[in-house]
């Protein structure tokens, strides 16, 4: 990883702080020649010297330096809600996605050809149509039939996308699924958050999935897509179109709500997202938009009180510990054979292979190091 002084910032901070380049000299106790160097980005300040600078400045080190990474690990959230993606968050999955190189040789897939993604995915209505009804006839489904998730499931492995299945707790982190591409590789791993609620999981699978097919995108553009792509997906048009019609036919707002949350149910999505792709479907062919009130959101409230996390339901017949996990044992093997994911398998060969030690797995799994020490222990 190559580093440069961020020049802007720096010449910023000078400015405002009322500097020069001979006074920053004399204060750093260098030459006026390194300083112009520095500020001309034809040389970078030895480790004590970009310090002092720092405080001086008043910047902070990812202020004032720039990291330039050619194949740096691209990172895609998908975030609890009112939650905000700081640099820290970024920092922190390219560092998982730099250890998750040393599993790519380990891989399963064909290396010889891509997998097929979108040539320009975007948010246009028409395009979103197209694409989940492309997705839906690969995974063997018409317009309106139920994606379940043995469906998206399938078309990750079809994808070459690595699924990663964790428990990170309930509501206690800024991120529920990460979305990490290695460019160099070419690989895909997805970590889903099993500790949530069943319907919020299938859309983020396929909100996930939605940045399997868009590699290209990145940031807010990548997230509005998947968002877009994986409401279009679950509840397409055509559902959309006649779910339109039969809201409007109920008689008054309490049996329009209660009719929307009995179609979210049929197909186990939020209520949020049939009402929001039939006022998309309403918003494309000109017509008005329905409005529930504040009445709406009490009932997806209670809604969502009927369905457990995706957790409790996978590992209800299995022991916990103390903290409410199953043993390591028991969690790899429900996971590998539910999302037939070949993560785990892809980590004991390496952890066998290379006699690393839990660390390794603590930094690929996010996890606790006494939780990381039972995973090694199952593999090794």
């Amino acid at each position: 990883m190559q580093k440069r002084l961020n020049t802007t910032n720096t010449r910023q901070a000078i400015e405002a702080a009322g500097l020069t380049q001979t006074s920053i000299a004399e204060k750093l106790d260098v030459s006026k020649e390194a300083v112009s160097q520095w500020l001309n980005d034809k040389s970078f300040p030895r480790p004590n010297k970009l310090l002092q600078l720092g405080k001086l400045l008043n910047l902070g080190l990812h202020e004032l330096v720039i990291k330039e990474e050619p194949n740096a690990p691209k990172i895609a959230f998908r975030k609890m809600k009112g939650t905000k993606t700081k640099d820290h968050h970024i920092e922190k999955a390219q560092e998982i996605g730099r250890f998750l190189r040393e599993l790519v040789p380990f891989l399963p897939f064909d290396t010889l050809e891509m997998p097929p993604v979108f040539k320009s995915p975007n948010c246009d209505y028409d395009f979103l149509r197209k694409a989940a009804t492309k997705v839906r006839e690969d995974i063997n489904l018409g317009a309106t039939d139920t994606i379940d998730f043995n469906h998206l499931i399938r078309r990750f492995s079809e994808l070459q996308a690595v699924v990663i299945p964790v428990l990170w707790g309930s509501k206690k982190r800024h991120e529920n699924a990460v979305h990490i591409f290695l460019p160099d590789s070419q690989s895909t791993w997805v970590y889903l958050n099993l500790d949530t609620n069943i319907h919020d999981f299938k859309f983020w699978m396929a909100h996930e999935l939605g940045h399997c097919l868009s590699p290209n995108l990145d940031g807010d553009e990548a997230e509005d897509f998947a968002d877009a792509f994986s409401g279009s997906l679950l509840y397409p048009h055509e559902l959309a179109e006649k779910a339109y019609i039969s809201i409007n036919q109920q008689p008054t707002n309490a049996a329009k709500i209660a009719h929307v949350v009995t179609l979210a149910d049929a197909q186990t999505i939020s209520p949020y997202t049939v009402i929001r792709q039939v006022n998309k479907y309403a918003l494309h062919v000109n017509k008005s938009e329905i409005h529930l009130g504040k009445a709406f959101d009490g009932a997806v409230t209670n809604f969502n009180k009927k369905y457990l996390n995706l957790s409790d339901t996978l590992f209800v017949d299995i022991a916990r510990d103390n903290n409410g996990k199953p043993s390591a044992r028991d969690y790899i093997a429900k996971v590998e054979h539910v999302f037939e994911t070949p993560f785990f398998d892809l980590l004991r060969h390496y952890l066998k292979q290379n006699n690393k030690g839990p660390g390794f797995v603590q930094t690929v799994l996010d996890m606790p190091l006494l939780d990381a020490r039972s995973i090694h222990t199952e593999l090794t």
